[in-house]
């Protein structure tokens, strides 16, 4: 089982569509090709389409290295599904709105592992990784993030959350985050545990800003800023008859 002290792969959450937004699709791209130079495994959810496509297909084009994590409903079912495609199947009137990257299985870029289900999806990818990054996504996004944050505060693992707030995309997420510490349900401290990549003050340089780049330095950041915190409430090792269990962590 990989550790955040054996492996320097990074865990992306993102979109299966690619938004309203082109400069979605350049933030994308973007984290792809600072992975691929970093020489850092991408782990994500194993979609060929939308800003998973994105970063997928950049890592691949970097010479970088992908494992794509995906339940076997949906591989059966064709792979990850674009959200916001019309029920009929009929492509919108919008110059680049779906991306699709065809990624042949199991070459030495690629490594494709095909789970049972969604929470052993998320388990396997949190195990792979040494920390996560979010670009913009819906519904499944949102969750995948708040649960590697829980699980962090926790203590079921101890690795950063970084979200790229392209366009500003997290700030609805930064206001409630604020306002659950001032209501007095998340200590300040934990603050922390989500790191938010803001970018530019100019939304217009949003689309050539360097998000990777960015993104990998903050998480890097997090890493070194750890020494002496607090590592979660509980010791997740443990069983009830008072042994261990290193099955019960992910770290």
């Amino acid at each position: 089982m990989a550790s955040a002290t054996s492996t320097n792969a990074v865990t992306v959450y993102c979109g299966s569509s690619t938004g309203s937004e082109p400069t979605y699709i350049k933030a994308a791209t973007s984290l792809g090709s600072a992975l691929a130079k970093a020489n850092r495994r991408l782990v994500y959810g194993g979609g060929e389409k939308g800003l998973m496509g994105a970063v997928s297909g950049a890592v691949i084009a970097g010479g970088g290295t992908v494992t794509g994590v995906i339940p076997h409903a949906m591989l059966a079912a064709g792979g990850e599904q674009d959200k916001v495609r019309p029920p009929d199947g009929q492509a919108v009137d919008k110059p680049g709105k779906f991306v699709s990257v065809v990624l042949e299985p199991d070459t030495e870029q690629l490594q494709t592992i095909v789970v049972p289900s969604m929470h052993e999806r998320k388990v396997e990818m949190a195990r792979r990784s040494c920390g996560f990054i979010g670009l913009p996504g819906g519904y499944g996004t949102f969750e995948e993030v708040l649960e590697a944050v829980t699980w962090t505060q926790l203590g079921i693992h101890d690795k950063p959350v970084v979200l790229i707030n392209v366009l500003s995309f997290y700030d609805p997420l930064r206001d409630l985050v604020n306002s659950a510490v001032n209501a007095g349900f998340i200590q300040h401290f934990n603050k922390s545990l989500i790191i938010f990549v803001d970018g530019p003050a100019s939304r217009e340089e949003h689309q050539t800003f360097d998000w990777g780049t960015a993104a990998l330095d903050a998480l890097e950041s997090w890493h070194q800023s750890r020494h002496g915190m607090p590592k979660g409430f509980f010791d997740w090792t443990q069983t009830q008859n008072g042994g261990s269990e290193e099955s019960l962590s992910v770290t």
